[in-house]
This record gives C-alpha cells, sequence and structure tokens, in this order.
C-alpha cells in the first residue's frame, strides 16, 4: 500500500509538471490574424495597447508595426485577393519593407502565410528592433501564380516558417511593394496551423488525456504485481 502511495505521489507530480509546461508553452504562442485593422490603415500600434491609424485598437501583445506596414480587407473595392487563411484582413505594403518590433523578444521560431503571384522577396529576423543587430535567419518567398479564384489572382496562399536560435526582436518583411500579401503571423511555434487559446484560456484537451494516462500507470504496476503474487507455481 505504502509502494502504491509513493507512486501515485510520484507520477501526480509528474502530471502537475507536464501540465504546467504544456500550457505554458501554448500561452506563449502569439497569433497575428489582423482581424479588426482598417482596411489601408497603418496598423502600427493595434498589437501594442494602441490603436492603428483608423483608431481601431486589438489585443495588446507589445508588438508594434513600422509605419509601413498596412492592412488590408476582401471587401475593399481595389482588393484582389481570395482563399486566406483566416477573416478577411491581410497585412502588405506599399513602399519601403514592413517591419514588426517586439521588444520582449521571443525565442523558438516563427511562421506565417503569404500570397504572391509573380514576385519574390525575403523574411528576415533580427535581434535587434527596427531589423538591426545580428541577422538570427532568412527565408525566401516564391512566387505562386495566379490562384484558382480568376477575380481574384492573389488566391495562392502557401504556408512557411522559419526556426532560429537566439532571441528575435524584430521581423523584416520584404518583397514588391503592393505584390505581397501576409496572414496569420504566428510566434513561438514553427506550426502554421496552431490555434493559440485565447489569453487567460486553460488549455484542458490534450493535459486532461496526459493526466489521466498517468494516473493509471500506479494502478496497472499494482494489478500486475498483484497477479504476479497470486500466480500458482
Amino acid at each position: 500500500m505504502k509502494l502504491l502511495t509513493k507512486l501515485r505521489f510520484k507520477f501526480g507530480l509528474l502530471s502537475v509538471l507536464l501540465l504546467g509546461i504544456v500550457n505554458q508553452t501554448l500561452a506563449s504562442i502569439i497569433q497575428l490574424d489582423f482581424e479588426g485593422v482598417g482596411s489601408q490603415a497603418q496598423i502600427i500600434d493595434f498589437y501594442n495597447g494602441g490603436t492603428d491609424s483608423l483608431g481601431n485598437s486589438g489585443v495588446n501583445y507589445g508588438i508594434e508595426f513600422g509605419s509601413n506596414t498596412l492592412g488590408l480587407t476582401e471587401s475593399e473595392p481595389l482588393a484582389n485577393f481570395s482563399g486566406q487563411p483566416s477573416g478577411e484582413t491581410v497585412m502588405f505594403f506599399l513602399s519601403g519593407t514592413a517591419i514588426l518590433n517586439y521588444a520582449p523578444g521571443f525565442d523558438t521560431g516563427f511562421s506565417f502565410y503569404y500570397t504572391t503571384v509573380s514576385f519574390t522577396g525575403s523574411v528576415e529576423v533580427f535581434d535587434g528592433l527596427n531589423a538591426t543587430g545580428n541577422l538570427l535567419g532568412s527565408l525566401s518567398i516564391n512566387a505562386l501564380g495566379v490562384g484558382p479564384d480568376v477575380a481574384n489572382p492573389f488566391s495562392n496562399w502557401e504556408a512557411s516558417s522559419l526556426g532560429f536560435a537566439g532571441i528575435a526582436k524584430s521581423i523584416n518583411f520584404g518583397g514588391t511593394v503592393n505584390q505581397v500579401g501576409y496572414d496569420n503571423i504566428t510566434f513561438g511555434s514553427t506550426i502554421p496551423d496552431i490555434i493559440p487559446s485565447p489569453p487567460g484560456t486553460p488549455v484542458a484537451a490534450p493535459s486532461a488525456t496526459m493526466l489521466l494516462s498517468l494516473a493509471l500507470i500506479p494502478i496497472y504496476i499494482t494489478r500486475k504485481k498483484r497477479l504476479k503474487l497470486n500466480k500458482p507455481n
């Protein structure tokens, strides 16, 4: 009986630790889908406790965008994109490059979706703000051709991701101006389709299964020992 109690205590402690790891990992994942950003508005402080250039505000993640970075909605009369991974709003730029700053920094990597018809570009990650400091990693984006929606040629979307070592504080999204759209930028994970929980929401599904499995282990071990003891010689 003492052995069973000790096993239950040890596995219970392990369950709590694993639950904490799972929740901490998922809580650190941030996804920007740009919903709520005004069409052709500068995103600037929409995700930084402020607003975009049209006065719209989103969740305060401490993420700031350079003034070249704009939002664009599918319903905009001049927009010619569709099939985006979520909602109707995407990120694009009409001059320079689109810079994202995250002063607290993030590690592991990130992922995103992009669309472009005939132009290429690059995405670079730096350990300083405003695309300064050391280059931690970069990747190229390729022309995807005209998408299946004839009326909206920017309807091919492709997922891309980049892992790196170090702490990143800025991302420089490049490409030919007005020819590349971005959406669902996800920090802390190189899995493009992972959906983070809203701030403050506990993650129960995977951890509940894990806890149930761990809780059954000491019972299984004890039952197996009893069967051995009761086995006739």
